[in-house]
């Protein structure tokens, strides 16, 4: 360590600060390492490795045409990767590179602050795919990073120190704080700029509109979290805690989708929704989704209320909102956990809910008519023909699985004869097509089944792992009635909340077998930590901000009003330090106060000399301990500068020069002579 310190110290000024931001550029790439192509991320590398052997070399910079045959790659690949030049991927793609790109002309104070101000912008595009606590804290590190090159820049004369630099940042960032928290409070919020990452091609739990049966061979459990329910009351049994998401009916034999009725308006399936009992009341901070769903907690009449959004209820009970969820927002909601929905006698429409493709699934279809002869046909026997089909699966050997393999065209007829293990989706989408051969209505249903209790904060916590398949059968004289085949294959998947586990690592099996309870109490400190962050930072909306000024006395406060205050505190906040930087120079003489901080620095290493003692003086005194060498000859050309200052016209520029230099000299003073 000490060999490196020894080495980077010896390097030139110019070299030392040219890695110094190579290493902050680095960093700010590192950080869009998961939302930028690979080949983006060699480019960005290979670049700022090239430029650094340059500097270190002592070499010179590329021709123009390098960078322009690069920049031309670029944006090649960009088009190719992308498909286009415009948006937030292609955009991000583009920008990283480019400031990469740009240290390759990298000459003069001009270029690097060309630099720097890229560098500012390419930190907002972080925030296009993550607002979490951990980005932001990556982000204020690249931040002081920059603010320290910057203030380095700015500081022309002699090889001021870094931690200096960084020091002087770091003031800088605490003083404007308050500017910062008075700017996020009232600051008008506008639509925010970014949206979720597309999909990618690896399985996830999550929700869809969509379900296509059979062609994941394994499915990965994702641990990002949906949402956070907070309950005002008692908690709900946890084989109620059904969220409920998009509702498919149409199935063409490999996927299913929402129904589309082919019915006239009046004669489409109605909610009918009726409710018993008390209301659940909870509050739910929702993450962002990119989706106009609202998965709630079955059944909910009344609809939330969104801070700017509206949502609306279908005839499937499925809240959807006017525009889609692209930021957190957090709303109370009510639930009705005894309910009916949907026509209580038989009607036409739903005829669409027991259709099936043909060619699809034979040995199911002959399965349905073996039931039928069994347990009798017609309205009276759907229930027994239900509980005939959870019974099957209770003691027939079936499995619940993430890795069932990839199933083949009849995606029922290997469930139930063949594999006869799966996940929720094959589980639910087989249960379907059964109910369905035998003329029963029937629909598949997804949402979010259950969660885990955060012992830290006292929120749910509700994953992308939770998400879940079930589905609706029709009985005449009670409507739609929800049936989970996952619970009858894996009891404990909705009713003690268990998950399937993927395979740990040597870390996590290594700290299981240290303490079982460890890296649970961990993970729900470290989530509660982040809903902080959520309820406070990220899920202060603008009605928070009117709020905050009907506590201030407006009445009926709007944006507008917004503007006028936070204007108001600029200007105040200005006159008043413009007010104290003038009381404060006519208090103080800047020249004297100039030299008190160079006696202290001067006692400090041992020279005492009197508190009238002129500049000349403390130079010869200085000069008379340390002899002569490098540092008694700039500290004597400093305090010979700052006393013809004394006896000239007063320039605030040329003693800000003279203060520069002086806090550039070589402190610690070297030792005096023996």
């Amino acid at each position: 360590m000490n060999t490196l310190r020894q080495r980077l110290g010896a390097l030139p000024r110019e070299t030392r600060d040219t890695l110094f931001l190579l290493v902050v550029i680095g960093w700010i790439g590192l950080m869009q390492v998961a939302h930028i192509p690979w080949w983006c991320t060699v480019l960005t590398a290979g670049v700022l490795a090239w430029r650094a052997v340059l500097s270190l070399r002592g070499r010179p910079l590329p021709h123009w045409g390098w960078r322009i045959g690069l920049l031309a790659l670029t944006v090649a690949a960009t088009w190719f990767s992308h498909r286009t030049l415009i948006g937030r991927d292609a955009g991000v793609t583009l920008i990283v590179v480019l400031l990469a790109l740009k240290t390759l002309e990298l000459r003069a104070r001009r270029d690097a602050f060309v630099v720097f101000f890229l560098g500012f912008f390419t930190l907002l595009t972080h925030f296009f795919f993550s607002q979490s606590l951990l980005t932001a804290a990556g982000i204020l590190i690249a931040l002081l990073g920059l603010l320290t090159a910057l203030v380095n820049a700015h500081m022309p004369v002699g090889r001021p120190p870094l931690p200096r630099a960084a020091g002087i940042a770091l003031r800088m960032a605490v003083f404007g704080a308050p500017i910062m928290v008075v700017a996020f409070m009232l600051f008008p919020r506008l639509a925010p700029l970014w949206g979720m990452p597309g999909a990618d091609n690896q399985a996830r739990t999550g929700l869809s509109d969509q379900m296509r049966v059979g062609q994941i061979a394994e499915l990965v459990l994702d641990e990002r979290i949906a949402m956070r329910i907070r309950f005002e009351g008692p908690v709900p049994a946890q084989r109620d805690l059904y969220f409920r998401g998009p509702v498919l009916g149409d199935f063409d034999g490999v996927e299913w989708k929402p129904a589309r009725s082919g019915f006239p308006a009046p004669m489409e399936l109605p909610a009918n929704l009726s409710v018993e009992g008390a209301p659940v009341t909870y509050e739910v901070t929702l993450e962002p989704s990119q989706r106009p769903w609202l998965p709630l907690l079955e059944a909910a009449v009344n609809a939330p209320s969104l801070p700017g959004n509206r949502a609306f209820m279908t005839p499937e009970l499925l809240w959807v909102t006017r525009q889609p969820v692209t930021e957190l927002v957090r709303f109370k909601a009510e639930a009705y956990t005894r309910f009916r929905h949907g026509p209580q006698q038989q009607v036409l429409a739903l005829e669409d809910l027991s259709a099936l493709p043909a060619s699809y699934n034979p040995r199911t279809l002959a399965l349905a008519q073996s039931l039928r002869r069994e347990h009798g046909s017609g309205p009276g026997s759907t229930r027994a023909l239900v509980d005939a089909v959870l019974d099957r699966l209770r003691t027939g050997g079936y499995t619940y699985t993430l890795d069932p393999g990839v199933y083949g065209q009849h995606t029922a007829d290997e469930f139930w004869f063949d594999r006869k293990e799966g996940f929720c989706e094959h589980i639910a989408s087989s249960f379907v097509i059964l109910m369905r051969a035998m003329d029963i209505p029937a629909r598949v249903v997804t949402g979010y089944q259950g969660g885990e209790l955060n012992a830290v904060d006292g929120y749910w916590t509700v994953r992308q792992r939770d998400a879940h398949a079930w589905a609706e059968v029709w009985l005449a004289g009670q409507g739609w009635v929800r049936v989970d085949p996952t619970g009858a294959v894996a009891p404990s998947r909705t009713g003690s909340l268990e998950r399937l586990q993927p395979p740990q690592g040597v870390f996590a099996n290594a700290l299981r077998t240290f303490d079982p309870t460890l890296a649970q109490r961990l993970r729900d400190a470290w989530d509660a930590v982040n809903n902080g962050w959520n309820q406070w930072v990220l899920n202060y909306t603008q009605g928070r901000q009117l709020d905050l000024l009907k506590h201030l006395g407006f009445e009926s406060p709007s944006w507008t009003d917004l503007v006028y205050v936070l204007i108001g505190v600029v200007v105040g906040v200005s006159l008043a330090g413009a007010a104290w930087t003038l009381w404060e120079r006519q208090q103080h003489d800047p020249w004297l106060r100039a030299l008190e901080r160079v006696r202290d620095r001067l006692r400090k290493v041992g020279i005492q000399a009197g508190a009238h003692a002129t500049p000349r003086e403390l130079a010869r005194v200085a000069s008379a301990q340390f002899g002569d060498n490098e540092f008694t000859d700039r500290l004597r050309e400093a305090l010979l500068r700052l006393e013809a200052l004394r006896y000239a016209p007063q320039s605030p520029d040329t003693l800000a020069a003279v203060q520069n230099l002086l806090q550039q000299l070589p402190w610690p003073a070297p030792r005096p002579p023996a």
